[in-house]
């Protein structure tokens, strides 16, 4: 029988998904999610795997990671590198390896990190609670806007993790409040170290624990609405996957509070080899699912709630998504920053109508000008966050405002932006007037040469944007930017007479001139 000569149809290669990992280091496990990415955006896992590692206990006692611990971790990665290898997945940009608050904390991080990468050539990035409060809320905000009685109303996003626990606030989808608070299952473990007393006395010392930590939540909740708890993470899963068999995750399931305490009494009684063989758990679920789902049960009753609602999304799940979009931030993620720091302004009585012209004429200097700086969007809220916020030193000190600016920044909690991202909006704001940047100048000296160039390059711009609108009569809205004999001409139509604005503007753009090799040129009714 002769063999038949039709070559298979081969779709094209740009329809092909793209096989993607990611491997999340935390603090009882190292775990590791392998999906195939279509060109939709569309996410669909094909493998998932699970170590159990001993980082936390290390970190939080003593600050440090044992060696030991390091070359379990790097061998645990090796064997992960094999199965990205059966994947056909070799591009270290298909893979993106992240750590939480175990190796945060360490003060021997960096030879963690070295480490891996020496071992496996994989680049550990240890990411700050704003980048998990990021990942998160881009993960849990589709379930909150499907489920009708969370929509519109007050929800109180929870997740207790093995050294932390990341608290968002949201109501009608705007992040009302994100913070993190010192409270993890490997926490509540450590301090019963050591302890030898009754279950009912180690539980008492936990829910002591627990409710300092809830009276500080409660703190940062205005209670003026009803409002819903959304818990996260694997142990109240666990629960709900053992109480509501039928429980697929595509939904949020709503579990009562009742039942919930009905369970945790009975784990906190148990110990770990009980929890394994008699709900089929993992020892790594069993250590920390008593102190997890104690901490659950008593947010629950503290906030007087008939049920809590459990969604079925995790780290990992987030940062494929993120993987997915390319990193870049959408237009409603954009949103809740820029909320944030004006809520900040209003903090410090900023004069808003000023800062808001200033930050939309930055933008449109960013837009207009991407041939000249080639940064990636999302330094352009890198500056209108900058331009927002440039002048709350003020309320300091009128004489150094742009140095308690940069203070004031760097120590704010604004949603979505890690240490770092925060550092760059502090040292543009800093260099809104005065002197221009010097290594000498703190927080300035010690970035990269390329975060250096970036935020000389936003500051320079938004010296231009402030001398736009001197005058604080916000005439100036609209711009259009264009280059003439190596001039940087910004035409303002509708505008007449832009005198006072140009003595503003001879000052403001010397920056500018030495950054991008330009003068600037203010000119009217054109």
């Amino acid at each position: 029988m002769s063999q038949s000569t039709v070559q298979p149809t081969i779709a094209p290669v740009s329809d092909s998904p793209r096989v993607a990992a990611v491997i999340d280091i935390g603090a009882t496990s190292i775990r590791m999610a392998i999906a195939e990415i279509h060109s939709s955006g569309d996410v669909r896992t094909l493998d998932t795997l699970i170590q159990a590692v001993d980082l936390g206990r290390e970190a939080f006692e003593n600050r440090r990671i044992s060696r030991k611990s390091i070359e379990r971790s790097a061998a645990v990665l090796q064997r992960y590198q094999r199965v990205l290898r059966e994947y056909g997945i070799t591009e270290s940009s298909d893979v993106r390896v992240v750590a939480t608050t175990a190796v945060r904390e360490a003060t021997n991080r960096l030879a963690f990190t070295d480490r891996i990468f020496v071992a496996t050539g994989l680049n550990v990035e240890p990411i700050d609670e704003a980048e998990v409060n990021r990942i998160t809320y881009m993960g849990v905000i589709p379930y909150l806007q499907a489920h009708p009685e969370l929509a519109d109303g007050k929800s109180l996003v929870v997740e207790v993790g093995g050294g932390n626990t990341e608290m968002l606030v949201v109501r009608g989808g705007n992040v009302l409040n994100s913070q993190s608070f010192r409270l993890g299952s490997m926490r509540l473990i450590q301090t019963l170290d050591g302890i030898r007393a009754s279950a009912a006395r180690r539980r008492a010392l936990m829910e002591s624990h627990i409710r300092r930590t809830l009276l500080q939540i409660a703190e940062n909740i205005q209670d003026d609405t009803q409002i819903h708890v959304v818990a996260l993470g694997g142990d109240i899963r666990f629960a709900v996957h053992q109480l509501q068999e039928e429980w697929d995750g595509s939904t949020l399931a709503q579990l009562s509070t009742e039942q919930l305490a009905e369970f945790t009494d009975e784990i906190v009684t148990m110990g770990e080899d009980a929890i394994v063989k008699r709900y089929g758990a993992s020892y790594i679920e069993a250590k920390t699912l008593a102190p997890a789902l104690l901490a659950y049960t008593m947010l629950a009753q503290h906030f007087s709630l008939p049920h809590l609602f459990v969604c079925d999304t995790n780290l990992r799940d987030g940062l494929l998504h993120d993987m997915a979009v390319g990193g870049s931030w959408t237009a409603e993620f954009r949103n809740q920053i820029v909320r944030s720091a004006i809520s900040l302004g209003r903090k410090f009585d900023f004069d808003e109508t000023h800062a808001r012209n200033v930050a939309e004429l930055a933008r449109k200097l960013f837009d207009q000008l991407r041939d000249e700086h080639h940064l990636d969007s999302r330094f352009e809220v890198i500056l209108f966050v900058a331009a927002l916020l440039h002048e709350i030193g003020l309320i300091v000190n009128v004489r150094s405002n742009h140095k308690h600016a940069l203070y004031l920044i760097r120590n704010s909690d604004l949603f979505g932006l890690s240490k770092g991202e925060l550092l760059q909006v502090g040292l543009v704001a800093r260099y809104h007037r005065r002197a221009a940047p010097q290594p000498g100048h703190e927080g300035y000296g010690t970035l990269p040469q390329e975060e250096r160039v970036v935020v000389s390059k936003l500051a320079a711009m938004l010296r231009l944007a402030i001398a736009m609108d001197d005058t604080r009569s916000g005439r100036i809205r609209d711009i259009a930017c264009s280059k003439e004999d190596k001039q940087l001409v910004i035409n303002v139509p509708g505008v007449d007479d832009v005198s006072l604005e140009q003595i503003a503007m001879r000052e403001n753009s010397l920056l500018f001139r030495d950054i991008f090799g330009m003068g600037v040129l203010l000119r009217a009714g054109k």
